[in-house]
Protein backbone atom coordinates (compact mmCIF):
# COMPACT_ATOMS: atom_id res chain seq x y z
CA UNK A 1 0.00 0.00 0.00
CA UNK A 2 1.38 3.41 -0.93
CA UNK A 3 1.78 6.26 1.55
CA UNK A 4 -0.95 8.20 -0.28
CA UNK A 5 -3.39 5.32 0.16
CA UNK A 6 -2.51 5.07 3.85
CA UNK A 7 -3.20 8.78 4.37
CA UNK A 8 -6.54 8.49 2.53
CA UNK A 9 -7.62 5.57 4.74
CA UNK A 10 -6.51 7.43 7.86
CA UNK A 11 -8.48 10.53 6.80
CA UNK A 12 -11.62 8.49 6.15
CA UNK A 13 -11.30 6.73 9.50
CA UNK A 14 -10.94 10.04 11.34
CA UNK A 15 -13.91 11.46 9.43
CA UNK A 16 -16.03 8.45 10.40
CA UNK A 17 -15.05 8.80 14.06
CA UNK A 18 -15.90 12.52 14.01
CA UNK A 19 -19.27 11.88 12.37
CA UNK A 20 -20.17 9.14 14.86
CA UNK A 21 -19.24 11.45 17.71
CA UNK A 22 -21.65 14.12 16.51
CA UNK A 23 -25.20 14.17 17.76
CA UNK A 24 -28.16 16.17 16.50
CA UNK A 25 -30.04 17.33 19.61
CA UNK A 26 -32.95 19.65 20.13
CA UNK A 27 -36.28 20.21 21.83
CA UNK A 28 -39.91 20.50 20.76
CA UNK A 29 -42.00 23.02 22.71
CA UNK A 30 -45.43 24.63 22.64
CA UNK A 31 -45.26 27.90 20.76
CA UNK A 32 -47.48 29.78 23.21
CA UNK A 33 -45.70 28.79 26.42
CA UNK A 34 -42.35 27.21 25.50
CA UNK A 35 -43.38 24.21 27.60
CA UNK A 36 -41.83 20.90 26.46
CA UNK A 37 -43.99 18.77 24.17
CA UNK A 38 -43.77 15.07 24.97
CA UNK A 39 -44.72 12.52 22.34
CA UNK A 40 -44.02 14.76 19.33
CA UNK A 41 -42.72 13.03 16.20
CA UNK A 42 -39.40 14.42 14.99
CA UNK A 43 -38.08 13.53 11.54
CA UNK A 44 -34.70 13.90 9.91
CA UNK A 45 -35.08 12.49 6.45
CA UNK A 46 -36.32 8.92 6.96
CA UNK A 47 -35.21 8.87 10.59
CA UNK A 48 -37.95 9.41 13.15
CA UNK A 49 -37.93 9.81 16.93
CA UNK A 50 -40.51 10.55 19.59
CA UNK A 51 -39.74 13.24 22.15
CA UNK A 52 -39.51 12.34 25.83
CA UNK A 53 -41.23 14.07 28.74
CA UNK A 54 -38.74 16.94 28.42
CA UNK A 55 -39.57 17.40 24.74
CA UNK A 56 -36.02 16.52 23.74
CA UNK A 57 -34.66 14.31 20.98
CA UNK A 58 -31.22 13.19 19.82
CA UNK A 59 -30.24 11.79 16.41
CA UNK A 60 -26.79 10.33 15.82
CA UNK A 61 -24.77 12.38 13.33
CA UNK A 62 -25.41 15.87 11.99
CA UNK A 63 -28.73 17.67 12.12
CA UNK A 64 -29.42 18.76 8.52
CA UNK A 65 -33.14 19.59 8.22
CA UNK A 66 -35.25 18.61 11.24
CA UNK A 67 -39.05 18.70 11.38
CA UNK A 68 -41.67 17.95 14.02
CA UNK A 69 -45.39 17.45 14.38
CA UNK A 70 -47.77 16.55 17.19
CA UNK A 71 -51.47 15.85 17.47
CA UNK A 72 -53.36 19.11 17.93
CA UNK A 73 -50.52 21.28 16.64
CA UNK A 74 -49.23 22.74 13.40
CA UNK A 75 -46.05 21.32 11.90
CA UNK A 76 -42.67 23.07 12.12
CA UNK A 77 -39.21 22.57 10.64
CA UNK A 78 -35.75 24.07 10.98
CA UNK A 79 -32.36 23.83 9.27
CA UNK A 80 -29.70 24.33 11.98
CA UNK A 81 -26.46 26.17 11.16
CA UNK A 82 -23.58 23.86 10.32
CA UNK A 83 -22.14 22.14 13.37
CA UNK A 84 -24.78 23.50 15.74
CA UNK A 85 -27.65 21.88 17.59
CA UNK A 86 -31.14 22.59 16.33
CA UNK A 87 -32.97 25.57 17.84
CA UNK A 88 -36.27 24.73 19.57
CA UNK A 89 -39.06 23.59 17.29
CA UNK A 90 -42.12 25.59 18.37
CA UNK A 91 -45.46 23.99 17.52
CA UNK A 92 -48.55 26.19 17.52
CA UNK A 93 -51.82 24.63 18.67
CA UNK A 94 -54.59 24.39 16.07
CA UNK A 95 -58.04 22.87 15.70
CA UNK A 96 -58.68 22.78 11.93
CA UNK A 97 -62.17 23.95 10.96
CA UNK A 98 -62.43 23.29 7.28
CA UNK A 99 -64.49 23.72 4.15
CA UNK A 100 -64.29 21.19 1.33
CA UNK A 101 -63.34 22.30 -2.19
CA UNK A 102 -63.95 19.71 -4.87
CA UNK A 103 -62.13 18.95 -8.14
CA UNK A 104 -64.20 21.74 -9.68
CA UNK A 105 -64.51 24.03 -6.69
CA UNK A 106 -60.80 24.49 -6.05
CA UNK A 107 -60.34 25.75 -9.59
CA UNK A 108 -63.45 27.97 -9.67
CA UNK A 109 -62.33 31.48 -8.79
CA UNK A 110 -65.73 32.47 -7.40
CA UNK A 111 -66.16 29.41 -5.17
CA UNK A 112 -62.56 29.51 -3.98
CA UNK A 113 -62.69 33.23 -3.22
CA UNK A 114 -65.98 32.82 -1.35
CA UNK A 115 -64.37 30.12 0.79
CA UNK A 116 -61.36 32.34 1.53
CA UNK A 117 -63.65 35.23 2.51
CA UNK A 118 -65.44 32.94 4.98
CA UNK A 119 -62.07 31.93 6.42
CA UNK A 120 -61.27 35.62 6.94
CA UNK A 121 -64.64 36.39 8.54
CA UNK A 122 -65.48 33.29 10.59
CA UNK A 123 -63.92 30.63 12.81
CA UNK A 124 -62.84 28.67 9.71
CA UNK A 125 -59.09 28.20 9.27
CA UNK A 126 -58.63 25.22 6.94
CA UNK A 127 -59.46 23.77 3.51
CA UNK A 128 -59.84 20.21 2.26
CA UNK A 129 -58.84 20.18 -1.42
CA UNK A 130 -59.35 17.40 -3.96
CA UNK A 131 -56.03 16.21 -5.37
CA UNK A 132 -57.79 13.19 -6.86
CA UNK A 133 -61.55 13.50 -6.96
CA UNK A 134 -64.53 11.19 -6.80
CA UNK A 135 -64.38 10.39 -10.51
CA UNK A 136 -60.64 9.86 -10.47
CA UNK A 137 -59.75 13.19 -12.03
CA UNK A 138 -56.53 14.98 -11.07
CA UNK A 139 -57.20 18.73 -11.37
CA UNK A 140 -53.65 20.01 -11.91
CA UNK A 141 -50.60 19.21 -14.10
CA UNK A 142 -48.99 16.45 -12.07
CA UNK A 143 -45.56 14.88 -12.35
CA UNK A 144 -47.18 11.47 -11.77
CA UNK A 145 -47.16 10.31 -15.38
CA UNK A 146 -49.74 7.55 -14.89
CA UNK A 147 -52.44 10.19 -14.40
CA UNK A 148 -51.95 11.33 -18.00
CA UNK A 149 -51.69 7.77 -19.33
CA UNK A 150 -55.01 6.62 -17.89
CA UNK A 151 -56.97 9.77 -18.80
CA UNK A 152 -57.22 11.30 -15.32
CA UNK A 153 -55.82 14.58 -16.66
CA UNK A 154 -58.40 15.37 -19.33
CA UNK A 155 -59.55 18.47 -17.45
CA UNK A 156 -57.39 21.06 -15.69
CA UNK A 157 -59.09 23.23 -13.09
CA UNK A 158 -55.89 24.46 -11.38
CA UNK A 159 -53.08 25.43 -13.76
CA UNK A 160 -50.41 25.73 -11.06
CA UNK A 161 -51.19 23.84 -7.85
CA UNK A 162 -47.83 24.72 -6.29
CA UNK A 163 -48.49 28.43 -6.72
CA UNK A 164 -52.00 28.11 -5.26
CA UNK A 165 -50.75 26.16 -2.24
CA UNK A 166 -48.05 28.78 -1.62
CA UNK A 167 -50.69 31.54 -1.69
CA UNK A 168 -52.92 29.67 0.74
CA UNK A 169 -50.02 29.01 3.09
CA UNK A 170 -49.26 32.73 3.12
CA UNK A 171 -52.78 33.20 4.47
CA UNK A 172 -51.96 30.65 7.23
CA UNK A 173 -54.64 28.23 6.00
CA UNK A 174 -54.26 24.65 7.26
CA UNK A 175 -54.27 22.52 4.10
CA UNK A 176 -55.61 18.98 3.75
CA UNK A 177 -55.13 17.04 0.50
CA UNK A 178 -58.06 14.70 -0.19
CA UNK A 179 -57.18 11.70 -2.34
CA UNK A 180 -59.93 9.28 -3.36
CA UNK A 181 -58.16 5.92 -3.43
CA UNK A 182 -60.02 2.78 -4.48
CA UNK A 183 -63.01 4.33 -6.24
CA UNK A 184 -60.97 5.18 -9.33
CA UNK A 185 -62.77 4.81 -12.63
CA UNK A 186 -59.88 5.89 -14.92
CA UNK A 187 -57.35 3.55 -13.27
CA UNK A 188 -59.74 0.59 -13.14
CA UNK A 189 -60.68 0.98 -16.80
CA UNK A 190 -57.05 1.33 -17.86
CA UNK A 191 -56.07 -1.71 -15.76
CA UNK A 192 -59.08 -4.03 -15.61
CA UNK A 193 -56.83 -6.71 -14.10
CA UNK A 194 -56.75 -4.53 -10.96
CA UNK A 195 -60.49 -3.82 -10.90
CA UNK A 196 -63.20 -5.21 -8.64
CA UNK A 197 -65.18 -7.85 -10.56
CA UNK A 198 -68.76 -9.04 -10.56
CA UNK A 199 -69.72 -12.69 -10.11
CA UNK A 200 -69.52 -13.12 -13.90
CA UNK A 201 -65.99 -11.70 -14.06
CA UNK A 202 -66.99 -8.36 -15.57
CA UNK A 203 -65.60 -5.10 -14.20
CA UNK A 204 -67.89 -3.92 -11.40
CA UNK A 205 -69.52 -0.48 -11.65
CA UNK A 206 -71.26 1.16 -8.71
CA UNK A 207 -74.49 3.16 -8.66
CA UNK A 208 -72.70 6.09 -10.27
CA UNK A 209 -71.41 3.79 -13.04
CA UNK A 210 -67.86 4.11 -11.68
CA UNK A 211 -65.36 1.26 -11.52
CA UNK A 212 -63.29 0.46 -8.42
CA UNK A 213 -59.79 -0.82 -7.79
CA UNK A 214 -59.51 -4.04 -5.78
CA UNK A 215 -57.83 -2.89 -2.52
CA UNK A 216 -55.99 -6.21 -2.33
CA UNK A 217 -54.06 -5.39 -5.52
CA UNK A 218 -50.88 -4.01 -3.99
CA UNK A 219 -49.51 -3.14 -7.41
CA UNK A 220 -52.31 -0.58 -7.79
CA UNK A 221 -51.43 1.27 -4.56
CA UNK A 222 -48.47 3.24 -5.89
CA UNK A 223 -50.55 5.56 -8.06
CA UNK A 224 -52.46 7.08 -5.14
CA UNK A 225 -49.35 7.01 -2.97
CA UNK A 226 -47.32 8.86 -5.63
CA UNK A 227 -49.99 11.57 -5.69
CA UNK A 228 -49.90 11.71 -1.88
CA UNK A 229 -46.14 12.20 -1.89
CA UNK A 230 -46.51 14.94 -4.48
CA UNK A 231 -49.13 16.67 -2.33
CA UNK A 232 -46.78 16.51 0.64
CA UNK A 233 -43.97 18.04 -1.41
CA UNK A 234 -46.30 20.81 -2.57
CA UNK A 235 -46.84 21.87 1.04
CA UNK A 236 -50.03 20.26 2.31
CA UNK A 237 -50.15 19.82 6.08
CA UNK A 238 -52.16 16.62 5.94
CA UNK A 239 -52.92 13.81 3.52
CA UNK A 240 -56.48 12.54 3.79
CA UNK A 241 -57.45 9.33 2.02
CA UNK A 242 -61.09 8.83 1.08
CA UNK A 243 -62.72 5.64 -0.20
CA UNK A 244 -59.90 3.72 1.45
CA UNK A 245 -62.25 0.77 1.68
CA UNK A 246 -63.92 -2.04 -0.22
CA UNK A 247 -67.17 -1.32 -2.08
CA UNK A 248 -70.23 -2.32 -0.09
CA UNK A 249 -72.19 -4.06 -2.87
CA UNK A 250 -72.88 -7.79 -2.36
CA UNK A 251 -71.62 -10.61 -4.56
CA UNK A 252 -68.36 -9.00 -5.69
CA UNK A 253 -65.13 -10.83 -6.46
CA UNK A 254 -61.63 -9.78 -5.41
CA UNK A 255 -58.12 -11.12 -5.88
CA UNK A 256 -58.33 -12.71 -2.43
CA UNK A 257 -61.19 -14.40 -0.59
CA UNK A 258 -63.76 -11.85 0.54
CA UNK A 259 -63.28 -12.34 4.29
CA UNK A 260 -63.05 -9.80 7.07
CA UNK A 261 -59.47 -10.80 7.76
CA UNK A 262 -58.43 -10.23 4.15
CA UNK A 263 -60.34 -6.96 3.84
CA UNK A 264 -58.84 -5.50 7.01
CA UNK A 265 -55.36 -6.69 5.99
CA UNK A 266 -55.63 -4.92 2.64
CA UNK A 267 -56.69 -1.58 4.14
CA UNK A 268 -54.10 -1.86 6.92
CA UNK A 269 -51.41 -2.73 4.40
CA UNK A 270 -52.21 0.29 2.28
CA UNK A 271 -52.12 2.65 5.27
CA UNK A 272 -48.89 1.11 6.57
CA UNK A 273 -47.27 1.65 3.18
CA UNK A 274 -48.63 5.18 3.01
CA UNK A 275 -47.14 6.09 6.37
CA UNK A 276 -43.76 4.71 5.30
CA UNK A 277 -43.81 6.62 2.01
CA UNK A 278 -44.86 9.89 3.65
CA UNK A 279 -42.54 9.71 6.64
CA UNK A 280 -39.80 12.02 5.25
CA UNK A 281 -42.31 14.83 4.59
CA UNK A 282 -43.55 15.43 8.15
CA UNK A 283 -47.22 15.40 7.13
CA UNK A 284 -50.18 14.16 9.11
CA UNK A 285 -52.08 11.13 7.83
CA UNK A 286 -55.86 10.82 8.04
CA UNK A 287 -58.68 8.87 6.41
CA UNK A 288 -62.40 9.32 5.90
CA UNK A 289 -64.29 6.60 7.75
CA UNK A 290 -67.88 5.43 7.30
CA UNK A 291 -69.99 6.56 10.27
CA UNK A 292 -71.29 3.14 11.28
CA UNK A 293 -67.70 1.87 11.62
CA UNK A 294 -67.66 3.75 14.94
CA UNK A 295 -70.57 1.63 16.16
CA UNK A 296 -69.96 -1.76 14.52
CA UNK A 297 -67.50 -4.18 16.05
CA UNK A 298 -66.78 -5.89 12.72
CA UNK A 299 -65.29 -4.23 9.62
CA UNK A 300 -68.75 -3.19 8.34
CA UNK A 301 -67.96 -5.48 5.36
CA UNK A 302 -65.67 -2.81 3.84
CA UNK A 303 -62.34 -3.43 5.58
CA UNK A 304 -62.65 -0.52 8.03
CA UNK A 305 -62.29 -1.66 11.64
CA UNK A 306 -62.09 1.16 14.15
CA UNK A 307 -59.39 -0.05 16.52
CA UNK A 308 -57.09 -1.05 13.66
CA UNK A 309 -57.59 2.19 11.76
CA UNK A 310 -56.72 4.11 14.92
CA UNK A 311 -53.35 2.34 15.06
CA UNK A 312 -52.39 3.54 11.55
CA UNK A 313 -53.66 7.12 11.40
CA UNK A 314 -52.87 10.43 13.06
CA UNK A 315 -56.43 11.68 12.62
CA UNK A 316 -59.66 9.76 12.10
CA UNK A 317 -62.28 11.57 10.01
CA UNK A 318 -65.68 9.94 10.61
CA UNK A 319 -68.38 10.92 8.15
CA UNK A 320 -71.10 11.81 10.63
CA UNK A 321 -73.70 13.16 8.24
CA UNK A 322 -77.08 12.43 9.87
CA UNK A 323 -78.45 11.54 6.43
CA UNK A 324 -75.92 8.69 6.28
CA UNK A 325 -77.27 6.98 9.40
CA UNK A 326 -80.24 5.36 7.69
CA UNK A 327 -80.79 2.91 10.57
CA UNK A 328 -80.29 5.56 13.25
CA UNK A 329 -78.24 4.96 16.40
CA UNK A 330 -79.32 3.62 19.79
CA UNK A 331 -82.06 5.89 21.13
CA UNK A 332 -82.38 7.98 17.95
CA UNK A 333 -84.28 6.56 14.98
CA UNK A 334 -84.61 9.86 13.10
CA UNK A 335 -81.04 11.12 12.68
CA UNK A 336 -81.84 14.27 10.70
CA UNK A 337 -84.02 15.48 13.56
CA UNK A 338 -81.16 14.93 16.02
CA UNK A 339 -77.92 16.07 14.33
CA UNK A 340 -76.24 17.07 17.59
CA UNK A 341 -76.90 13.71 19.21
CA UNK A 342 -75.67 11.78 16.16
CA UNK A 343 -72.32 13.58 16.21
CA UNK A 344 -71.89 13.71 19.99
CA UNK A 345 -72.82 10.12 20.79
CA UNK A 346 -70.87 8.61 17.89
CA UNK A 347 -67.71 10.43 18.91
CA UNK A 348 -68.13 9.54 22.59
CA UNK A 349 -68.71 5.90 21.67
CA UNK A 350 -65.53 5.86 19.58
CA UNK A 351 -63.47 7.30 22.43
CA UNK A 352 -64.89 4.80 24.90
CA UNK A 353 -64.09 1.91 22.55
CA UNK A 354 -60.54 2.90 21.65
CA UNK A 355 -59.33 5.07 24.52
CA UNK A 356 -57.84 7.55 22.04
CA UNK A 357 -57.67 11.28 22.68
CA UNK A 358 -60.61 13.25 21.24
CA UNK A 359 -57.95 15.37 19.52
CA UNK A 360 -57.39 12.47 17.13
CA UNK A 361 -60.96 12.79 15.84
CA UNK A 362 -62.06 15.36 13.29
CA UNK A 363 -65.55 14.64 11.95
CA UNK A 364 -67.13 15.52 8.65
CA UNK A 365 -70.42 17.30 9.28
CA UNK A 366 -73.40 17.79 7.00
CA UNK A 367 -73.86 21.04 5.09
CA UNK A 368 -76.23 19.76 2.40
CA UNK A 369 -79.94 18.94 2.06
CA UNK A 370 -81.05 15.60 3.50
CA UNK A 371 -81.43 12.87 0.89
CA UNK A 372 -82.51 9.88 2.99
CA UNK A 373 -85.42 10.91 5.21
CA UNK A 374 -87.61 14.01 4.77
CA UNK A 375 -85.29 16.07 2.49
CA UNK A 376 -85.04 18.91 4.96
CA UNK A 377 -82.45 21.64 4.42
CA UNK A 378 -79.37 21.63 6.61
CA UNK A 379 -78.82 25.31 7.28
CA UNK A 380 -77.27 27.37 10.05
CA UNK A 381 -79.10 25.80 13.04
CA UNK A 382 -78.33 22.22 11.96
CA UNK A 383 -74.72 23.05 11.16
CA UNK A 384 -74.26 24.78 14.52
CA UNK A 385 -75.65 21.81 16.41
CA UNK A 386 -73.12 19.51 14.78
CA UNK A 387 -70.25 21.93 15.45
CA UNK A 388 -71.28 22.30 19.09
CA UNK A 389 -71.33 18.51 19.45
CA UNK A 390 -67.79 18.20 18.10
CA UNK A 391 -66.59 21.12 20.23
CA UNK A 392 -68.14 19.65 23.38
CA UNK A 393 -66.32 16.36 22.84
CA UNK A 394 -63.05 18.24 22.28
CA UNK A 395 -62.23 17.01 18.78
CA UNK A 396 -59.45 18.37 16.59
CA UNK A 397 -61.93 20.60 14.79
CA UNK A 398 -64.38 19.52 12.10
CA UNK A 399 -64.91 19.65 8.32
CA UNK A 400 -68.03 20.92 6.55
CA UNK A 401 -69.09 19.00 3.44
CA UNK A 402 -71.19 20.44 0.67
CA UNK A 403 -70.67 18.70 -2.70
CA UNK A 404 -71.55 21.89 -4.59
CA UNK A 405 -69.13 23.92 -2.42
CA UNK A 406 -72.00 26.33 -1.68
CA UNK A 407 -71.19 27.70 1.78
CA UNK A 408 -72.46 30.63 3.84
CA UNK A 409 -71.60 32.02 7.26
CA UNK A 410 -74.84 30.62 8.71
CA UNK A 411 -74.05 28.53 11.76
CA UNK A 412 -70.37 29.51 11.83
CA UNK A 413 -68.81 31.48 14.66
CA UNK A 414 -67.25 34.86 13.91
CA UNK A 415 -63.52 35.46 14.20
Amino acid sequence: MTNVAKYVLLFLALLLIATEAQTCTGQVVEASSDKPLAGALVTRGKDVLTTGVDGRYAFPGTCAAVAARAIGYRRASVIPPDGESAPPLRLAAIRPKALYLSFWGVGHQGLRQAALELIEQTELNALVIDMKGDRGGVPYPTAVSLAETIGARKITTVADMGKLIAQLREKNVYLIARIVVFKDDPLANAHPEWAVKTATGAVFHDGEELAWIDPSRREAWNYSLDLAVEAARLGFDEIQFDYVRFPDSPGLHFSVANTEENRVAAISGFLTTARSRLLPYNVFLSADIFGYVFWNTNDTLIGQKLEILASHLDYLAPMLYPSGFKFGIPGYTNPVANPKEIVHLTLKHAIARTGISPLRLRPWIQGFRDYAFDHRAFGGPEIRKQIDAADNVGTSGWMLWNPRNAYTADGLGKK
